[in-house]
């Protein structure tokens, strides 16, 4: 496997600094249905990723594959309009491209989105679950030689998510009478969705919600020393099924457009808290 270089982790750094304005600390990665937030952005510029040096083409179904840069909640964001999984086919390195481009660009916050399945039997499709923790179940895309120009060799995934943006959005949650859950998410390669044993085994050593993406991300982002706050869209329950249940991928994008109004809210006034 071909590892990428710091160069174009650079050249990609480098254009994207030659488009967007002012100097964003906070980036927003926004998964499957959850676009939307992107419209909230005031005074977009608004930059494909075909037109980024060495950036990957997002294929999964609602992501739009667009670079977004403008204000939010009175302070200079970047987000991402869509991400790279896995399973799409690109390595771990490519899914995690952008991170790394965002650490050049003097990012030091993420925040990532998602939708996934319920594992827990309290959550309800609709829910929002503040991640708390992750368990890894992909390849770990610091494998390889280490690029010492973002991070140690061996970083501490302790506390993976930031307690302090956690405290921030439950207070935030709180004062807005927003019910929250929160959880561990559960990482998997994908594409096919989990069988039934496959729920109860994960629910069983842990897990809360399940899904394919994020975690490369975040192990990424920590290596590279950013603060991170995970929260996932519970888009299907996967703890009860009937004899005729079917995990439809229109029925994930649905049930994320329909919390993506209220996960833009916390995020508004999570960007705005943070320091």
């Amino acid at each position: 496997m071909e590892m990428i270089k710091t160069e174009q982790y650079r050249e990609a750094a480098a254009y994207l600094a030659s488009r967007i304005e002012g100097n964003p600390e906070t980036a927003i990665i926004l998964g499957s249905g959850l676009g939307s937030l992107a419209d909230q952005i005031i005074d977009p510029i608004v930059i494909p990723y075909v037109e980024i040096p060495h950036f990957m083409k997002s294929t999964a179904t609602g992501h739009k594959g667009n670079f977004i840069c403008g204000k939010l909640g009175d302070k200079q964001v970047l987000a991402m309009q869509g991400r790279f999984h896995y399973y799409e086919g690109y390595t771990m390195q490519q899914v995690t491209f952008p991170v790394r481009v965002m650490k050049l660009l003097g990012i030091k916050n993420l925040l990532v989105s998602n939708a996934a399945g319920g594992i827990n039997n309290t959550f309800k499709v609709g829910d929002l679950m503040i991640i708390r923790d992750h368990i890894n179940m992909m390849p770990n895309p610091l494998i390889g030689p280490n690029n010492e120009d973002f991070g140690t060799r061996f970083p501490d995934m302790t506390r993976a998510y930031d307690r302090e943006f956690i405290r921030y959005v439950e207070e935030i949650a709180a004062s807005r009478s927003i019910p929250l859950k929160k959880g561990v998410y559960v990482g998997l390669t994908g594409p096919s969705f989990e069988t039934p044993s496959e729920y109860a085994f994960y629910g069983k050593v842990g897990g809360d919600a399940i899904g394919m993406s994020t975690v490369p991300e975040v192990i990424v982002a920590r290596h590279a020393g950013l603060r991170v706050f995970g929260m996932s869209v519970i888009t299907n329950e996967g703890y009860h099924f009937a004899d005729d249940f079917v995990n439809d991928g229109a029925d994930v994008i649905v049930a994320a457009n329909t919390a993506a109004s209220v996960m833009t809210q916390l995020f508004t006034e999570l960007v705005k808290k943070i320091q």
